[in-house]
């Protein structure tokens, strides 16, 4: 993020300094850019640009349904694959489930397209397939590309015989030297497949300016952090306005520590969410932090319309943040992540001008005079709570939320935790009841889990001590 213009050359070019530290991405000029609101932007540019590709299709993409939009574009890619276009496709094993096994992208690899798994399970890294590819990248012949919150799916266009709106989501479309680090993202998943890679690697020096907007492409790993400093730094530096927009909230404590400080200090700070959500507990999770953002001067609102899937930032009507990358811990610290953090005024009013248009389907949260949060009571829509076995693991940070500060006693609980802490208790005196009367039950399960992991850590330690005589 450029600095306010009230700041002096020499501060301007520490915060330049700054940011490409804290995002680990050089600033970069020469861009066209265009903010694609919802799939109804979205995905005519995206088919456009395919159906006018020459040479190469870069396609990483964490989740692609299988259903009418998925396999509209999966046919799109292999007439491409058939008429002599290099096209690769990276998808994330969780995100798609078992659409791949299902035939999803049969007609991709019987045209000769090249379709990589990323990071499926293995029997040697017990939890290494909770990290995820999270990333929504498209680039085509290394001259366009698209990098936002959106997948490939019905949702994202709605269902309208079923009366379900689309859902809210953003990316936007780079042309210009960026496209060439966008490409550079693609390459390194692709190596992390297990891909070689025998085609060009583009230079940004090589690619025409194509406009004036200054840029970085923040492409993040499980541990690198890079995301979640930047967000830190741009609520530390904001100075007038931070207008967030989250579709998984769930704020580490540093984060909702710098937004209650930001609004301390006098900075007009937004957060929208969703009031229903495809991941049933995360909107209680959410609600457990409004109370210490509302007493800060945090404004608060849920999103009334369809799902709120869409990622993004704005401050001082400068800096924007569009991308993957969601506010909890599993995206900040777990997840290949990739966004786009925008120095640009236009940009920035263009987001500003999309927030307060969303504001107008959202409901303003509040306390009331006794503290208690005013929420309007969450209903879900059909086809927006479809649960599944890979929501597992982020639901259960909601119960473990509420768990903590039920045992510890850190904050006052909401009424409507009382659900989950309930249902945790029945499950926990269940399970009891079976270590008292029928051990072996417990026993057997825990005792495969550990000889995995021993067996497990034995041949880490065996490929360490090989690896190392053979060098």
């Amino acid at each position: 993020m450029a600095a306010p213009s009230a700041f002096g050359p020499t501060l301007r070019g520490l915060a330049d300094q700054a940011f490409s530290r804290t995002a680990g991405a050089p600033l970069i000029g020469g861009n066209a850019v265009r903010v694609l609101r919802d799939a109804e932007d979205n995905y005519p540019a995206w088919e456009a640009a395919i159906r006018d590709a020459h040479t190469s299709i870069h396609l990483e993409m964490y989740i692609i349904h299988l259903d009418r939009v998925g396999r509209r574009f999966v046919d799109l890619l292999a007439a491409k694959a058939q008429a002599g276009v290099r096209v690769r496709v990276i998808y994330d094993w969780f995100g798609c489930g078992t659409a791949p096994w299902r035939g999803l992208f049969r007609p991709l690899t019987l045209a000769g397209a090249d379709v990589r798994v990323f990071n499926p399970p293995t029997i040697k890294a017990m939890f290494g397939w909770v990290r995820r590819n999270h990333r929504k990248l498209l680039v085509v012949d290394d001259e366009v590309a698209y990098i936002g919150g959106l997948c490939i799916g019905e949702v994202w266009e709605g269902l309208p015989s079923k009366g379900l709106a689309p859902w809210r989501d953003t990316a936007v479309e780079i042309r210009g030297p960026a496209v060439a680090h966008a490409t550079h993202t693609f390459i390194e998943s692709w190596r992390e497949t297990g891909g070689t890679w025998d085609g060009a690697t583009p230079e940004a020096g090589a690619i025409a300016k194509a406009g004036d907007v200054s840029l970085r492409i923040i492409a993040t790993e499980p541990f690198t952090a890079s995301m979640f400093r930047m967000d830190l730094l741009v609520a530390s530096v904001a100075r007038e306005r931070l207008w967030i927009t989250d579709a998984y909230f769930i704020g580490h404590g540093p984060f909702a520590t710098a937004l209650t400080q930001a609004a301390k200090d006098g900075v007009d700070v937004r957060v929208l969410l969703p009031h229903g959500s495809d991941v049933g507990w995360t909107v209680p999770v959410a609600r457990t932090l409004y109370r210490s953002l509302l007493e800060a001067g945090v404004k608060v609102f849920e999103w009334t319309g369809s799902m709120m899937h869409a990622k993004t930032a704005v401050a001082d009507s400068r800096w924007a943040r569009v991308g993957s990358t969601n506010l909890n811990v599993n995206s900040w610290l777990g997840n290949w992540e990739l966004d786009v953090a925008i120095e640009d005024e236009t940009i920035g009013a263009t987001m500003e001008a999309h927030f307060l248009e969303d504001l107008e389907k959202a409901t303003s949260v509040s306390l009331d005079s006794r503290g208690r949060l005013l929420v309007t009571p969450m209903k879900i829509p059909r086809g927006r709570a479809r649960q599944s076995a890979r929501r597992v693991v982020r639901e259960v940070t909601g119960v473990a939320r509420s768990v903590g500060a039920a045992v510890t006693g850190s904050r006052p609980l909401e009424a409507f935790e009382a659900g989950p802490l309930a249902l945790l208790g029945v499950v926990l005196v269940a399970l009891a009841a079976i270590g008292l009367y029928e051990p072996w039950l417990l026993g057997w399960p825990i005792a495969a889990f550990v000889l995995w992991a021993g067996v497990t850590l034995l041949i880490d330690a065996w490929k360490a001590l090989h690896d190392r005589r053979s060098s």
